[in-house]
């Protein structure tokens, strides 16, 4: 039953994700519009389309979760897999969607602070280059303001944003 599920659902996610099933859904409402001084714009004409939406919409809700939830999983395995072969990389990553929200939000502020430390480094390198490189001007003289204007640029450059 499952494996048959499997087949049906993703089978008909694709189709219902599809260009013609959005021209087909227009075709039954610009139908039930048309339809509407035929009888006489009714609380039953209009229980009609609002019973077959209901029932539709929550029928995809099934089938579009279990195609989610297939793609996530293969995602999953393919980042695991990743992560396995890679030098450096942290193996205790792997299988993180299994973890619980406290340990989850622990690896972001590590990521996070990492990341700030990368960037700082990043800056800092920058700064030196630029350092190293003013005292190669001749004779040294400079505009006052053209040494922090030079900084902001590097600080800028290495973490993506502007002050």
């Amino acid at each position: 039953m499952s494996k048959w599920f499997t087949h049906f659902a993703g089978r008909t996610a694709d189709a219902m994700g599809s260009p013609w099933a959005f021209i087909v859904a227009i075709g039954v409402v610009v139908a039930w519009a048309v339809t509407g001084p035929v009888f006489h714009f009714s609380d039953t004409w209009q229980l009609v389309i609002n019973t077959g939406t209901t029932i539709v919409t929550f029928l995809m809700v099934f089938l579009i979760q279990n195609a989610q939830n297939r793609d996530a999983k293969a995602l999953h395995i393919k980042l695991d897999e990743i992560i396995r072969v890679m030098d450096g990389a942290r193996n205790q990553l792997i299988d993180a969607e299994d973890l619980e929200s406290k340990e989850l939000e622990d690896l972001k502020s590590d990521f996070r602070e990492a990341l700030k430390a990368e960037v700082g480094q990043e800056v800092n390198r920058k700064l030196i280059e630029v350092g190293s490189g003013a005292q190669g001007d001749s004779g040294g003289e400079r505009a006052s303001g053209d040494k922090p204007t030079q900084d902001r640029a590097v600080r800028e450059e290495a973490t993506g944003r502007s002050d």
